[in-house]
């Protein structure tokens, strides 16, 4: 085809002709390429934006047939579909932010950028999905193989608030993503990943190849936008479809793990949790895979961030029958908890000493997981647990007292598989329980009705348990509290509130229910 005699003038200068041969096209192509690297290399803001406004000129001048199935001048057939996939990289990297030489977290730059590459994305995407409806253009589907994945990766990078996003930037990448998955017919984000059956692998392993080079301990943080990519993309896809990208999304989970940056730390733990619960334990046991996250994790318990510490152990729950099955496997079944056993001890060292209320919660929170994680065997610990829960139910919690419901959801959760060794401990737990519905009673602390009515159900609740336990010693004991110690008023209610909830829970028999005990004591 011979280039037409008319021609038009972009902003940048750049004769631009209406009918384009192939190689011509691929010339204006490979000219706007230029300028995108050249502002890439320079900085030079007038070379990229003249190279933005002669590709939407050369897009809307262009028809399907040539764009898509152009050769540029005797090429293989697939020329013009790759040089698309080049721009369209070049695109998302134009628009991506850059990191800071001061470390600052701003990037004023990027949103008119984004907003203006994300326009072309829509023109690229239009040509599609007009193509996609006319006979004499089947190469369609070439081209949007090479545009889907950095076309995906643009619209996840600018669609949430961020530091680089504005709201115009946001909606314009929300409608890219609409018309993305609109021309390649997903309904969904896992689908455009993972494929809708066997005979369509999805498009995950493209868009982890083109994160790769951006993931190493070199590159990844340049672009901050990179690791939250990551991380959203990673927790879109689930079994069966995670593990045969193992090799490809490890690496990088525990690079953004170790970081020293509290936020990164989170973010790489969080894709850490993601990969324990989605992939099979046989392949995490591979290679000791398992072996290597659970130091990873366990180490990061030594961080005195209640963010991180929360993230990891829900980590190290899930992670825990993992390692279990490989000493199972190893005849080891005496040994199975032995990396539980090793966590609680380190929480219950951290507990003991704490007195930052946000740790103290977090600690709290996650005690009862590893309580019924351990079962009977949680008597190995149970006199730190003890100091622990002691200390814990004497500090309030305001304004919803989360830390001493939860220790008494342990201390309950203890009473039932350790009973055993209840007994003895008796009094000590009987002290500690008066005071604190005292405490309450008396509204010295200040937390919330519901709060306190919580609080003083639970209570009542290991009053109960205590006294079976210990085959009623409570019920005398509470009898014989001494009124300079605990107000006469206050024991009365108490001793009141304690016989009707007895006889509520348990009317017509004395004998401690199913449901109370441990399962080794059935």
């Amino acid at each position: 085809m011979k280039l037409g005699s008319t021609e038009e003038k972009s902003g940048g200068g750049c004769s631009l002709p209406t009918e384009v041969s192939p190689p011509a096209l691929q010339q204006a192509f490979s000219k706007i390429l230029h300028g995108l690297s050249r502002q890439e290399s320079s900085g030079q803001g007038n070379a990229g934006n003249a190279a933005l406004r002669d590709l939407g000129a050369l897009i809307e001048a262009t028809e399907c047939d040539k764009l898509f199935e152009g050769t540029g001048g005797g090429g293989s057939p697939r020329e013009m579909p790759e040089i698309l996939g080049q721009v369209a990289k070049a695109l998302e990297k134009f628009a991506a932010p850059k990191e800071k030489a001061d470390g600052s977290e701003e990037h004023p730059e990027v949103p008119e950028k984004a907003t203006e590459v994300g326009l072309l994305f829509l023109k690229l995407l239009g040509k599609v999905e007009t193509a996609k409806s006319s006979p004499v253009c089947p190469a369609w589907k070439t081209g949007l193989r090479h545009l889907s994945g950095p076309t995906y990766i643009f619209a996840i990078t600018h669609r949430l608030k961020q530091p680089w996003t504005s709201p115009k930037s946001q909606h314009v990448a929300g409608e890219v993503l609409s018309l993305l998955f609109r021309v390649t017919e997903c309904s969904s984000v896992a689908e455009f990943l993972c494929g809708e059956n066997k005979d369509d692998r999805g498009r995950f392993a493209v868009v982890l190849g083109l994160l790769k080079p951006h993931l190493n301990k070199e590159t990844w943080k340049k672009n901050p936008a990179v690791k939250h990519v990551f991380s959203w993309t990673l927790q879109q896809v689930t079994q069966p479809w995670l593990s045969q990208h193992l090799e490809k999304i490890l690496p990088p989970s525990l690079l953004i793990s170790d970081d020293y940056q509290t936020d990164n730390k989170v973010l790489g733990v969080q894709c850490l949790h993601h990969i324990v619960i989605n992939v099979p334990a046989a392949d995490l046991l591979q290679y000791n895979r398992a072996q290597v996250l659970y130091h990873a994790l366990f180490n990061h318990l030594y961080m005195p961030e209640h963010r991180l510490i929360q993230a990891v152990l829900l980590c190290l729950l899930d992670l825990f029958p993992v390692l279990e099955k490989a000493l199972h496997w190893q005849g080891e079944a005496a040994r199975a908890s032995t990396h539980c056993h090793e966590v609680l001890q380190l929480v219950l060292t951290h507990m003991e000493s704490e007195h930052r209320l946000l740790l103290r919660r977090t600690y709290a929170r996650n005690l009862p997981a590893f309580v019924k994680k351990l079962g009977i065997l949680t008597a190995r610990h149970l006199k730190r647990l003890e100091q622990v829960i002691l200390g814990y139910l004497e500090v309030y919690d305001e304004p919803e007292d989360e830390s001493r419901l939860k220790i008494l959801e342990t201390l309950k959760l203890v009473m039932q598989y350790t009973w055993p060794r209840i007994p003895c401990r008796v009094v000590v737990l009987l002290k500690a329980l008066l005071k604190l519905i005292c405490d309450i009673a008396r509204d010295t602390i200040p937390t919330t009705e519901a709060a306190k009515s919580a609080v003083l159900q639970e209570a009542t609740d290991c009053l109960i348990l205590l006294d079976h336990c210990s085959q009623g010693q409570v019920k005398g004991l509470v009898e014989g509290v001494d009124g300079e110690v605990v107000d006469v008023a206050i024991l009365k209610n108490t001793e009141t509130t304690f016989s009707c909830a007895w006889a509520s829970h348990f009317p017509a028999s004395s004998a401690l229910p199913p449901c109370y005990l441990s399962p080794g004591a059935t």
